[in-house]
């Protein structure tokens, strides 16, 4: 009985290595694994597909601006670049803490026009997280993104503006309202 049990184990094992060579050889004659047609060479060509999704027939300027809300320094390498929609594009903004003190900070996005904002694809953003930096320090975070092709055509201009902002600071209090004066002895 063990040895029944131990020669169907064996069976078993061989049977699910050999899977994989049969597996392809079935694939390869039927063309049904339409996944593993970029291991192969094509003849004349690279393995790697071209991105058709790129719209080559128009060009969108996409303009940087950076705001802060603090004493720091904090502003985009590239004040301008020009993408096809469907193109990977990736600028840097460049961020310094100038104050004596470790910060904590954050940046909101905002774009103009705005029907762009849902078009604007960020596959890599320093908003995504809050970030700390030491007094002095400086950093360069990137911001990759891909501009929707279905963005209208009489889009041709994108603003992406980030405020950044101080996480975690004390807040001063909003000023008092001064209470009006108590006048004893007038009557109106």
């Amino acid at each position: 009985m063990v040895r029944k049990l131990a020669v169907v184990a064996a069976g078993m094992f061989v049977f699910g290595y050999a899977l994989i060579p049969i597996y392809k050889h079935i694939c390869e004659l039927t063309g049904i694994n339409i996944l593993a047609l970029g291991e192969k060479q094509v003849p004349g060509g690279s393995t790697a597909a071209a991105n058709t999704q790129i719209d080559r027939s128009r060009t969108i300027t996409v303009e940087f601006d950076a705001n802060s809300r603090g004493p720091w320094q904090f502003k985009p390498q590239k004040a301008s670049i020009q993408v096809h929609p469907g193109e990977l594009a990736t600028v840097m903004y460049e961020f310094e803490n100038v104050q004596d003190r470790r910060m904590s900070a954050q940046a909101i996005p905002s774009y103009a026009p705005r029907q762009a904002a849902a078009h604007f694809n960020k596959l890599e953003c320093f908003c995504f997280e809050q970030y700390t930096l030491e007094p002095g320090e400086k950093k360069q975070w990137p911001v990759a993104f891909v501009i929707d092709p279905k963005l209208s055509s009489d889009v041709t201009t994108i603003t992406l503006s980030y405020t950044f902002f101080e996480v975690g600071a004390k807040t001063p209090q909003a000023p008092q309202a001064a209470a009006p004066a108590q006048r004893s002895g007038e009557r109106g």
